[in-house]
């Protein structure tokens, strides 16, 4: 019997279906501008090649710095800070609650 497949989207097709399609994917969401400590989520969207590992999907992080043409997102897993540098494409801006 064979092994099976443990790859990043093993197991994770339902999650493929809206987000991965190149076509949709306009121009502003490719030259889109954040600043330090701003709110983003993280949508994966476009190519499979540079997409942030699916155990991040829909979450709220801050971004910390740029690098390139990406950022460096901090985001809560768990009881720990992971810090991920995910492209533009993948970012969305998150409105800020007031108390």
């Amino acid at each position: 019997m064979s092994k099976r497949s443990t790859g990043l989207f093993s197991g994770r097709s339902r999650h493929l279906a809206r987000h991965h399609r190149p076509s949709s994917l306009s121009i502003n969401a490719l030259i889109k501008e954040f600043n330090i400590g701003d709110k983003v989520a993280i949508v994966p969207k476009g190519s499979f090649r540079d997409i942030p590992h699916p155990r991040y999907r829909g979450k709220i992080g801050t971004v910390t710095e740029r690098r390139g043409s990406a950022y460096v997102v901090s985001v809560r897993n768990m009881r720990s800070m992971k810090t991920l540098v995910v492209p533009t494409r993948h970012l969305e801006k998150v409105a800020v609650q007031s108390k």
